[in-house]
């Protein structure tokens, strides 16, 4: 019996990242004929269905998908899924041995539980980040609790899974990818050299619309690896101004909520007093948001054009 489905989503992945990634699939305790594996190559150059060797593992495929982007890739993955349960696993993300077998526990520990993830997301970093950096790492999906977190409201960030290691029931997914093809606003990640995000956020908004609830538990542990690139100003501050689109998106889509405008008088009064008090990377920071608020207010405003 196959209890769950693991999928790998990548486009044009590194050869020693992901060499890392399937060897802690492998080594996981939860014997293989438990769980299936996809490895949903996503638009790469190259087709990796000859380059990587998966008949190590006898429930394992490859399959192709044309359309690109994280998200597009994700509702392949859920649609070829055969487990009741499906975990997603990036390129990038190495599971604690155990991981698997937890997550299974837990599926079978909290029945009202639709969406949860890792709660102990440590960093391997290929270049060590920068002092003045360090406080804006949590952007690159890093966590650390002491204890685990659940919510029903949607709008609660600390118990809300990261896409790395997300686990969620095959009922939601399946829901998730029926709201994807209705939905007039799409929330497409990482798509065309963006870094917008927020399908991950949007399978537990549908999760909570069903009467689940989402969490997050320091039990399930991976290694998120992080190449040098990643912890850079530049990448931070254009990922920092991707997640506030986002956020400007969900709130709009699944609340009818739009951020205050840019130009009322608290709002800038904010900006001059945040002018005035903030230095180096926390101003930028401060910038990159309200370029992320006025990028996503324009964006709603094309979709209401259209």
């Amino acid at each position: 019996m196959i209890d769950i489905t693991v999928i790998i989503c990548t486009h044009n992945p590194r050869p020693d990242y992901l060499h890392i990634v399937l060897d802690a699939l492998r080594k996981q305790t939860l014997p293989q004929q438990r769980w299936e594996l996809l490895l949903v190559d996503n638009a790469s150059d190259r087709s990796l269905a000859s380059k990587w060797d998966l008949s190590w593992h006898q429930f394992a495929r490859h399959i192709r998908e044309a359309e690109l982007g994280v998200a597009a890739a994700r509702r392949r993955g859920i649609r070829e899924a055969s487990a009741d349960l499906l975990i997603f696993v990036d390129d990038d993300n190495v599971l604690a041995q155990d991981y698997l077998s937890v997550a299974l526990g837990i599926a079978k520990g909290y029945l009202t539980l639709g969406v949860w993830g890792s709660g102990a997301i440590n960093p391997k970093f290929e270049d060590t980040p920068a002092e003045s950096l360090k406080s804006y790492l949590h952007y690159l999906s890093l966590r650390s609790i002491a204890s685990h977190q659940l919510s029903n409201d949607f709008t609660s960030k600390e118990a809300m899974p990261w896409g790395a290691g997300m686990c969620l029931r095959k009922n939601i997914a399946d829901a998730y990818c029926r709201v994807s093809e209705r939905s007039g606003i799409q929330i497409a990640s990482r798509r065309d050299h963006t870094l917008l995000g927020g399908e991950d956020v949007e399978m537990c908004i549908v999760g909570c619309k069903l009467g689940f609830c989402f969490g997050v538990f320091p039990q399930l542990k991976l290694t998120h690896i992080i190449p040098k690139h990643r912890v850079t100003e530049e990448y931070l501050l254009r990922l920092r101004e991707a997640h506030v689109i986002t956020d400007v998106m969900l709130a709009y889509k699944w609340q009818g909520r739009l951020p205050r405008r840019p130009l009322s008088l608290r709002t800038v009064l904010g900006l001059l007093k945040n002018i005035l008090t903030r230095r180096g990377i926390h101003r930028k920071m401060y910038f990159a948001y309200w370029r992320g608020t006025m990028k996503g207010r324009r964006m709603i405003a094309g979709i209401k054009q259209s």
